[in-house]
């Protein structure tokens, strides 16, 4: 008696950290951000998905219209039609790569950015009769933001805190604005992190790069006219006192 069982396992890719996936995996997915345009050549861009299993790799790639909330975004499940992916479904053999083209159709006067989820699904493989298994099933990802045309992002640091880790460390708390309409992304930029103690005196400061930030927070997506609580994990060496930060783009 055949007996076949599935267990997902969600790679997240653009919001939640972004961090390369670990090397034994079945399968890579080359980017993981997408940055898009209403009209002209940044209509579309390639999506890669590389099989580095020893056996064939099927996989379904899905879309889904992400929503803005104060801590970033959230997922609705719901595809509006507003990207195209071609193919939608492949069978990669062993050691290949597949490319994917995804395609924006919607709005071309659009106001502000918007965001979708495209995850690559590895899809569960048929066993032969008699045989039972566990499938490990991997699902990655990919963060995609078409932008209006003409706008960029104008990122600014509006107030910070100190807050607290899942440890209980002090650790600095922003808001942050964009006032355009455009995404921007922290990890474009530096953060600069001042500590200062109940009289004013300096106790901590730290410049956070754009390669450091990438690694320690994601991406860091601000999406157009979002306010957004960013936590920064970096430990301070007081819980008291004030914080100011800034951020400035780099490009």
């Amino acid at each position: 008696m055949k007996a076949l069982s599935s267990v997902a396992m969600p790679l997240f890719g653009a919001l939640a950290g972004l961090l390369p996936a670990p090397a034994a995996l079945a399968m890579t997915v080359q980017p993981v951000v997408i940055d898009l345009q209403t009209s002209g050549r940044a209509m579309s861009q390639v999506v890669t998905v590389e099989n580095t299993f020893a056996n064939p790799l099927p996989v379904e790639l899905t879309i889904q219209e992400l929503e803005l909330t104060a801590d970033g975004v959230k997922q609705t499940g719901k595809d509006n039609g507003d990207l195209l992916v071609f193919p939608p479904q492949a069978l990669i053999p062993a050691g290949q790569t597949q490319t994917f083209r995804v395609q924006y159709v919607g709005d071309p006067d659009l106001k502000r950015s918007r965001h979708y989820y495209i995850t690559v699904a590895q899809l569960p493989v048929k066993l032969p009769q008699g045989q039972s298994a566990i499938q490990i099933l991997y699902n990655f990802q990919v963060l995609v933001s078409v932008e209006p045309q003409g706008m960029k992002p104008a990122i600014a640091v509006t107030s910070a805190t100190i807050g607290h880790d899942a440890k209980g460390k002090p650790v600095p708390l922003l808001t942050v604005d964009n006032t355009s309409g455009a995404h921007g992304y922290l990890a474009n930029g530096h953060l600069r992190i001042v500590e200062k103690d109940a009289s004013g005196k300096e106790v901590f400061r730290r410049t956070l790069s754009g390669a450091e930030i990438q690694q320690t927070m994601g991406f860091g997506l601000i999406g157009g006219n979002q306010t957004r609580k960013v936590t920064v994990p970096v430990e301070l060496p007081q819980d008291g006192g004030s914080i100011d930060a800034s951020f400035s783009a780099d490009r």
